[in-house]
């Protein structure tokens, strides 16, 4: 997320109430995830196995637990507890604004594009042309939505990321203030959840058709022309390369990566990423041919033992 002007680092420091390491006047021109950072964002980290990972990456700016050793051309805002200050900038910069009307004046609807009864769009979403919107559908705020798009019933784009920090008291939630991307030619079955990014964009790019009553996790990218059938689940963080197939019921963990043509059986389970060009099945997901034959040995042990206690 870009501020909508640049500010500096005691500016930042001032606003949520901590120490800084740099110049008064550093630049500071948004905040991100680890994953989408760039010059000029802050990022996050509260835990030292990833002060490192902070440290080195491309955000200039670190909001971090501790004072550590800067590298060269960054700075550091030295807080208590740097996931709430997170939350605390996002609720200054990016703040929840409540609804007036079901259709935000705010919002832009291009020629030719159809609304159907009881949708909601909200502040600052943008919906190209030739659209079919069915009814029920919640659009959330700065969502973005291209040309010849259909989606279907009670469809939710752009709700929080499942994001939590486990405290003593219960669980706090982190605050998300990105966007949904859903490109041209992409067609959304009924009742599926595509949720928005943290501080960037949840994304399914041109062609991809998903099926009904499919979860797609926060800051997930889908790839052009991918085919996702129902009740798929995909945590946060994924990238489904171009041309992938997930079909029916299939679960993914975070942060991996499907390559481009890779075709994942119904029911797999998917735990680390996975090489395109490939068909997989099973849980965790491999290779369907190697699963096949791992089955087709396993209904031999019985023919196996008997052999063995026919020669003693």
């Amino acid at each position: 997320m870009k501020f909508p002007k640049p500010h500096t680092l005691k500016q930042i420091a001032q606003l949520i109430d901590c120490d800084y390491v740099g110049q008064d006047d550093f630049p500071v021109l948004g905040m991100n995830e680890i994953h989408v950072v760039e010059t000029g964002d802050i990022v996050f980290v509260d835990h030292p196995k990833y002060y490192d990972k902070a440290l080195n990456s491309a955000a200039t700016i670190i909001l971090i637990n501790k004072e550590v050793s800067c590298p060269e051309g960054k700075a550091l805002l030295v807080s208590d507890d740097p996931f709430r200050d997170f939350n605390k900038l996002t609720q200054q910069f990016k703040p929840f604004k409540v609804a007036e009307s079901l259709i935000s004046e705010s919002a832009k609807i291009g020629a030719g594009t159809i609304i159907q009864p009881n949708v909601f769009v909200g502040h600052n979403v943008i919906i190209g042309k030739n659209c079919v919107i069915h009814s029920n559908v919640s659009i959330y705020d700065d969502t973005v939505i291209g040309d010849n798009v259909t989606i279907h019933a009670n469809t939710v784009l752009g709700a929080n990321a499942f994001y939590y920090k486990k405290r003593p008291e219960g669980f706090d939630r982190l605050l998300s203030s990105g966007r949904v991307v859903i490109e041209n030619n992409v067609d959304i079955g009924a009742s599926c959840t595509i949720d928005r990014g943290v501080t960037g964009d949840t994304r399914i790019s041109e062609g991809s058709k998903l099926d009904n009553l499919i979860q797609i996790g926060h800051d997930t990218v889908v790839g052009k022309k991918c085919l996702i059938a129902s009740q798929a689940g995909i945590a946060g963080c994924v990238v489904i390369e171009d041309e992938a197939t997930i079909w029916g019921q299939v679960g993914c963990a975070s942060g991996i990566t499907i390559g481009a043509n890779a075709v994942v059986h119904a029911q797999s389970g998917i735990s680390k990423s996975l090489p395109g060009g490939k068909t997989y099945w099973g849980t965790p997901a491999q290779e369907a041919k190697e699963h096949l034959k791992g089955l087709a040995l396993v209904k031999q042990i019985p023919k196996i033992l008997e052999e063995l206690k026919t020669k003693k």
